[in-house]
């Protein structure tokens, strides 16, 4: 491999596939960045429950030899995730974020996991999460609350339930993963750690294996830095499952197409002054800037022909 960059745990999925997939540099190159990365820093970060080392160094070095003798599984080969400790791998600890199930080892494992893996990826391990997802803080004053790495002095709400997952990812420790949203256990913590996460529809994204908080509500979620990466992840992981009843009639959906078409034509919600009020003014002006991009952008008319008493915007 030549050309590989000097630090490639800085490096978004796409790019860390399309560079595998280019022979740039290769699954070990990636693993071991990464491994590095989780060494130096989750120490102070907390993000992850469990690090499977020996396993990922051995299926990057899989990964290597299948993609160098042209037995390339598909773009995603070779490429890192995380895994919220909520999904079951066969043979691993899923506590679930409680001290009590330390010794819960999974009998099977998680068809999302499953998908991923059977498209080349490589689990490092498995990451933090409020005690049974039950919480929006990110906060586990029985396995240890993961820092949020946007400030290193102070510390401060990951948002949860899926914190490690955020922390993870926003630290570069990875480059996506996997987190659960049922009340906005996956949005939180990608907005409280600057990255892009996705509230999928119930039954687009299996939840069998994976230790639930309500039944009817769980869905998983991508989340990473990119909103192009998150969209990789969701297609990769999306599509029915006979194991979840819940799937049945839901078609794999690729997102990308709409997603490279761009904002034109889409219809803005926004919200309406009342709800202003008590917004930390930073972050108001952090979403009228937001607002103001998407507009320039074509999604719809400008925030002057939107008034602030109607919840959206029409093109």
């Amino acid at each position: 491999m030549t050309d590989t960059p000097t630090d490639l745990s800085l490096l978004s999925a796409k790019a860390l596939a399309e560079g595998i997939a280019a022979k740039r540099f290769s699954p070990v190159d990636a693993v071991e960045a990464l491994l590095a990365r989780i060494e130096a820093q989750d120490p102070k970060f907390r993000a992850f429950t469990a690090v499977y080392a020996a396993d990922a160094r051995l299926a990057a070095e899989g990964a290597d030899r299948a993609i160098r003798s042209g037995h390339t599984v598909g773009p995603l080969h070779g490429v890192p995730v995380a895994l919220k400790d909520l999904v079951d791998l066969d043979g691993r600890i899923t506590m679930g974020g409680s001290a009590a199930h330390r010794a819960r080892v999974a009998a099977g494992t998680a068809t999302v996991a499953r998908r991923l893996i059977a498209q080349g990826m490589i689990v490092l391990g498995k990451t933090h999460t409020v005690e049974f997802a039950y919480g929006g803080w990110g906060t586990n004053q029985h396995l240890g609350t993961p820092w949020n790495p946007w400030d290193l002095q102070t510390p401060r709400t990951p948002g949860g339930s899926s914190s490690g997952t955020g922390v993870a990812v926003a630290a570069r420790m990875a480059p996506w993963g996997l987190g659960t949203d049922t009340g906005g256990s996956v949005r939180l913590p990608a907005s409280f750690c600057g990255l892009s996460g996705l509230k999928v529809t119930v039954g687009r994204i299996s939840t069998h294996g994976i230790v639930p908080l309500s039944t009817t509500l769980d869905t998983p979620g991508p989340m990473a830095r990119t909103v192009e990466d998150a969209a990789l992840l969701y297609r990769a992981m999306s599509g029915p499952d006979p194991l979840d009843p819940t799937t049945r009639g839901i078609e794999p959906h690729d997102p990308l197409p709409t997603l490279y078409r761009g904002v034109r034509g889409l219809r803005l919600a926004r919200m309406p002054e009342s709800e202003r009020d008590g917004v930390d003014a930073a972050v108001l002006a952090a979403y009228d800037r937001a607002l103001d991009t998407l507009a320039d952008l074509a999604a719809g008319s400008s925030r002057s022909a939107c008034p602030s008493a109607s919840p959206t915007c029409s093109p």
